[in-house]
């Protein structure tokens, strides 16, 4: 039987339509705590997601691209309408779903396969890529960094996959009063319509199961980067946007989407300082770095 379910996530509002009787939103437990009551009109919402194992999309020839997310490839075909095709694999290379979009993200497609871990982790990923996307134009990125909230702030931390984001932020929790994890892996950062730059949790955690509907003023962007030694300083302009480029979902092949994510992390700099933290993974990384994104204002 068909039926929709409604989220809402760093204030953006969307629907997965379930056409069969072998989904439903059990495969996203994540989201749950994001489910909101159907909007009396459709036209609020960004994007829809209909979700059809029977749905049998037709090849679309080379590939122009692939997403890493976490080391699991997704490739990425576009036909000559703009549509894209987003082959989704997991960490064995094993194919989880198929999503069709169109270039703006706004109405996909898609089936899933195998056991329930892997349909699972299809879907998780179909809905991470289209939330991305179509809020890419609307001063909205999904970034890769662990977010730990402060003083009413959140600290964002960034950095390659191993360079210790989740292990920084486990140490503001165990030595800074008052810290709480808001996300470990995707949180939002938006910049709000009175120019405020905030962060939002979402239903992407990677390996840590953190999915909370919070959110706060970004107070800060920490670049890791391990060190037998712990040191921190201001990045300039040029740094700061590798360091957030480097961080964020993007489509380099898609020059439209890329501007708009260029222009947002321009924002981002101007209205949030970034720092670089050379550290070890100990009590003293995290007190110098909470002391210097609070004190260096």
């Amino acid at each position: 039987m068909i039926h929709s379910v409604y989220y809402k996530v760093a204030g953006y509002k969307y629907k997965v339509i379930f056409a069969d009787d072998n989904n439903d939103e059990s495969l996203i437990t994540s989201s749950s705590v994001f489910e909101i009551e159907a909007p009396e009109n459709d036209d609020e919402i960004i994007f829809q997601l209909y979700l059809d194992d029977a749905f049998r999309p037709e090849s679309r020839g080379e590939e122009i691209g692939q997403f890493d997310c976490g080391g699991c490839n997704h490739g990425v075909y576009r036909s000559e309408d703009g549509t894209y095709q987003i082959q989704i694999s997991n960490e064995c290379d094993q194919q989880c779903c198929v999503l069709e979009v169109d270039g703006d993200f706004t109405k996909g497609k898609t089936a899933l396969n195998g056991d329930k871990r892997m349909r699972s982790f299809g879907l998780n990923n179909a809905l991470m890529l289209m939330f991305a996307f179509s809020t890419s134009s609307r001063n909205t990125l999904l970034m890769h960094s662990s977010v730990v909230r402060n003083s009413g702030k959140g600290f964002m931390c960034l950095g390659e996959s191993g360079t210790g984001k989740s292990t920084h932020t486990s140490l503001w929790l165990k030595y800074i009063d008052g810290s709480d994890l808001m996300n470990d892996d995707n949180p939002v950062v938006r910049v709000t319509d009175d120019g405020v730059v905030r962060v939002y949790g979402s239903p992407w955690s990677g390996k840590t199961p953190c999915y909370r509907d919070v959110e706060a003023p970004v107070g800060a962007f920490i670049q890791l980067k391990q060190a037998p030694y712990n040191k921190i300083r201001r990045e300039n302009t040029i740094e700061a946007f590798s360091s957030l480029l480097s961080s964020c979902s993007v489509m380099k092949w898609d020059s439209k989407k890329y501007k708009s994510i260029c222009a947002t992390i321009a924002k981002l700099i101007e209205g949030v300082p970034n720092y670089l933290l050379e550290c070890l993974p100990d009590e003293d990384a995290a007190k110098l770095s909470y002391s210097t994104c609070c004190d260096d204002k």
